[in-house]
């Protein structure tokens, strides 16, 4: 079955934790032991896992996709803004997709490891595609 978590961005780049929406869906649909794969279906919006134990450590990530990936208005390609091209950019480098073990009901994340949905041009309503499967 495929379940959909919905995530309100505010504008510009956001690090944004979806853990406990992830814990929720896959304690919700009974898998005791399998896979979850958690899919964003956006262009300008990635996934990963990461600490958020100390609120500085999002900070820090924002600030050095912004550097490697600065706003520009050379870009080739811009169908919308620049803002958007650069947000292409970084979700190509972040990535659309996780995969989490679930075990015991729960998906397996180290102890500071945490679901985190990376926005690149906000403000937006954003869907992650979270597919649970047993075994």
């Amino acid at each position: 079955m495929l379940h959909e978590i919905t995530v309100d961005t505010p504008r510009g780049d956001a690090l944004i934790d979806i853990t406990a929406q992830v814990r929720e869906v896959v304690t919700n649909s009974g898998v005791q032991d399998g896979i979850c794969v958690l899919f964003v279906p956006h262009t300008t919006a990635a996934i990963t896992l990461n600490s958020a134990l100390d609120p500085a450590t999002a900070t820090d990530i924002i600030a050095d996709l912004r550097r490697i990936v600065p706003t520009r208005v050379d870009f080739v390609h811009q169908y919308d803004t620049p803002a958007d091209a650069a947000g292409h950019v970084k979700a190509a480098l972040v990535g659309h997709s996780i995969t989490l073990i679930i075990a015991g009901g729960k998906p397996t994340l180290g102890s500071s490891q945490f679901v985190l949905f990376y926005e690149f041009d906000g403000p937006r309503t954003r869907h992650v595609q979270v597919k649970i499967m047993e075994g």
